[in-house]
Order: structure tokens, then sequence, then C-alpha cells
């Protein structure tokens, strides 16, 4: 049940809305078309079960690893200031 100005499955909502553009940020970044046969930072070779389980993988696992790593979340905050919830 929903009080104030929020609608009834809000919170739902919201929670759907944050999954879907997590689902979407994630297929955007996945790589596509042939793979490379040597890593495009270091020069390593790529492995073939890679390049058969991840078609379009331009790096190696560890250089991927460091990427990943690095990737920070700019998405929307959805979930308000307390205090806005306690009106």
């Amino acid at each position: 049940m929903a009080n104030g100005w929020a609608q009834d499955g809000a919170v739902q909502d919201q929670i759907d809305d944050t999954v879907a553009d997590a689902v979407s940020a994630a297929r955007a970044r996945m790589p596509s078309g042939e793979s490379a046969e040597h890593c495009a930072l270091c020069g390593g070779d790529i492995p073939e079960a890679r390049r058969r389980a991840l078609p379009g993988t331009r790096t190696c696992v560890p250089c991927q690893a460091g990427r990943d790593a690095s990737v920070r979340s700019a998405g929307i905050n959805r979930r308000g200031s307390k205090d806005s919830q306690l009106r």
C-alpha cells in the first residue's frame, strides 16, 4: 500500500526500472563480431575457448578483469532521501 503521492506498486516499479537499466547497460557493453586473436591491451594471446565462449572479445581474461574492476556505476538513485520517505 502506497502512502502520500506514491501510487500502489511504486516501489516495485522502481526495482523493475533499476533491473531493466542494469540489463540494458550490460548488453550494451557486450562485445560483438569476430574475436581478436591477440589482446588489444597487452598483446597476449586470447585462448580459443574464450573466443568461442564470448564472440567479439578483444581482451584477455586478466586485462578484462582489470577493466571490469574499474567500471563505476553512474546510475540514477531512485531511492530518494530519507526525509522524502518520512513525509
